[in-house]
């Protein structure tokens, strides 16, 4: 049997659930990239109504863009700091001393920079 297995096991799932969700940010940031690029191509067609067609010109401004290329480079750090955090969790169960665990700060600012880059799709998508 492994010494501290479930602790081993706690620490992968863990590791799991922050891939998934940058896995998932990532995706966000392609389906808002991929938005942009839809309302682009739908705004230079000719419509006859002025007040479509502003409102789609509108929707299609660079802001889209950059906030779905933030989404896709968030996402890739997210994995990316989700495995050094890992690797270094996997040490510290390994290590026979005991260690206290000062890492919530770590996630509660990577959850407070999420929740500000989508928020700021949310309210560029709602004030347009």
């Amino acid at each position: 049997m492994i010494l501290r297995y479930s602790d081993h096991a706690a620490n992968e799932r863990t590791f799991l659930a922050w891939v998934r969700t940058g896995i998932a940010v990532i995706a966000l940031g392609f389906v808002v990239e991929k938005f942009d690029l839809f309302m682009t191509t739908l705004a230079g067609v000719r419509l006859s109504d002025a007040a479509v067609l502003s409102r789609l010109q509108s929707l299609s401004g660079p802001l889209g863009y950059y906030d779905g290329i933030a989404l896709i480079v968030f996402g890739i750090a997210l994995v990316i700091l989700a495995a050094v955090r890992f690797l270094r969790l996997e040490r510290m169960i390994a290590d026979e001393e005991t260690h206290s665990m000062d890492s919530v700060r770590f996630e509660l600012i990577v959850s407070a920079a999420l929740l500000l880059i989508v928020a700021g799709i949310v309210s560029y998508l709602a004030l347009e």
